[in-house]
């Protein structure tokens, strides 16, 4: 029996990238690259992208699209991909000086418009209020087309 304050384990799900992680990005050649089975183009619905200092978030909004990659890690890397995913992201589970927060939200393939259910790192609370009153946001919520 497994002590009540055992948490139960995460599922092993696959990521939503939209800023420095997607193909051709610093961030996915040092974390990513030869640690994925499959990378495909995707969308979040619910979610406006503003820009950052040198990278993007993700901002919980209704009517907004946030466009990335749904990067599915191999089984074998998965663990030590999740864990360095969250340090980069400056990320610790119920800490409120988290800038991002992982979240498990459905994204929709661009292939063939099925939705599965991925991690996201998303704007924690605090950073997406200062976001939303004087953030700017990415027109067309695609990063890569900001340039």
């Amino acid at each position: 029996m497994r002590p009540s304050s055992a948490l139960p384990p995460l599922p092993c799900l696959p990521f939503f990238v939209y800023g420095t992680l997607r193909p051709g990005e610093a961030n996915h050649r040092l974390f990513l690259r030869g640690r994925t089975r499959r990378e495909e183009p995707g969308r979040l619905g619910g979610a406006v992208l503003y820009d950052g200092p040198g990278y993007p978030y993700a901002v919980e909004e209704p009517g907004g699209v946030v466009r990335g990659e749904l990067v599915t890690a191999l089984p074998q890397d998965y663990a030590g991909l999740l864990a360095e995913l969250d340090r980069l992201e400056e990320y610790v589970p119920g800490s409120p000086r988290n800038l991002y927060e992982r979240v498990g939200r459905e994204v929709v393939r661009d292939a063939d418009g099925s939705a599965v259910r991925a991690w996201v790192y998303v704007a924690a609370p605090a950073v997406a209020a200062r976001l939303r009153s004087r953030g700017r946001p990415i027109e067309g919520g695609d990063w890569r087309a900001r340039r």
